[in-house]
C-alpha cells in the first residue's frame, strides 16, 4: 500500500513541510492524552512505519528512535486528567494536537490529522480517518506519540504499583477496574470517566 499518497498529492501542490498529527490516550481511565506532530523527510523514506497500533513494543521503540533522530521537526504535547475532567475528552485532544503541531520549530505548509477532527491552526489541514495506517507522515507521529505515552504509565506504574499501569497502560480492563474498586483512584486518574467505580 502507498502511505505517501496523500504526501505526494501534496507536493505536487507545491507544499513543502507536510506535518502528521496522531494521538494517543483518547480512551484510558487514566494518564494523559498525548500528541505528536512530525515533519518527516519525504525523500527517505523508513520502513516499517505503520499505525502504532499494529506494532510490537520494541519494534515502535526502534521505530521512534528512528523517527526523532531523522525528523525535519517533532514535537510531543500532553494534557493532564485534571484538563481532561474540565473541558472533555474531545477538547483536551483538539487542544494537545494543536499544541503540538504550534510547538514545531519549522511552520508547516500542510498538515494531516488522523480521525475526522478539525483544528484551530492557521495551517491548511485535511483529517484522515485511519489516517495513522494510510499516511506515512500521521504513522510516524502515532509511533512517536505512543511511545512517549507508554512510557509515561510505566513511571506511573513505579508510583502507583497497585493499579498495574505497565500492563494496561490505563485502559479500563477488568484488572485496572478490580483495582480502582479496591484502592480508589489516585492522582493520575480522570475522574470524569472513573465516576461509576469512585
Amino acid at each position: 500500500m502507498d502511505k505517501l499518497i496523500y504526501e505526494r498529492e501534496l507536493l505536487e501542490r507545491g507544499a513543502k513541510y507536510i506535518c502528521g498529527v496522531d494521538e494517543v490516550g483518547r480512551g484510558p481511565l487514566a494518564g494523559p492524552v498525548v500528541c505528536a506532530a512530525v515533519i518527516m523527510p519525504l525523500d527517505d523514506i523508513i520502513e516499517g512505519v505503520d499505525d502504532s497500533k499494529k506494532l510490537s513494543a520494541k519494534k515502535r521503540e526502534t521505530l521512534a528512535e528512528q523517527i526523532q533522530k531523522k525528523a525535519i521537526a517533532h514535537a510531543i504535547c500532553r494534557i493532564e486528567p485534571q484538563i481532561i475532567d474540565e473541558i472533555n475528552i474531545l477538547e483536551a485532544t483538539k487542544l494537545c494536537m494543536k499544541n503540538a503541531v504550534e510547538s514545531l520549530k519549522i511552520k508547516p505548509d500542510f498538515v494531516l490529522t488522523d480521525g475526522n477532527m478539525t483544528l484551530d491552526i492557521p495551517y491548511e489541514q485535511m483529517s484522515i480517518v485511519k489516517g495513522d495506517s494510510l499516511s506515512y507522515s500521521i504513522g510516524a507521529a502515532s509511533i512517536i506519540a505512543k511511545v512517549y505515552r507508554d512510557a509515561v504509565m510505566d513511571e506511573y506504574d513505579r508510583l502507583y504499583p497497585e493499579y498495574g499501569f505497565a500492563k494496561h497502560k490505563g485502559y479500563g480492563t477488568k484488572t485496572h477496574i478490580d483495582a480502582i474498586k479496591r484502592a480508589g483512584i489516585c492522582p493520575v486518574h480522570r475522574r470524569s470517566f472513573t465516576k461509576k467505580w469512585q
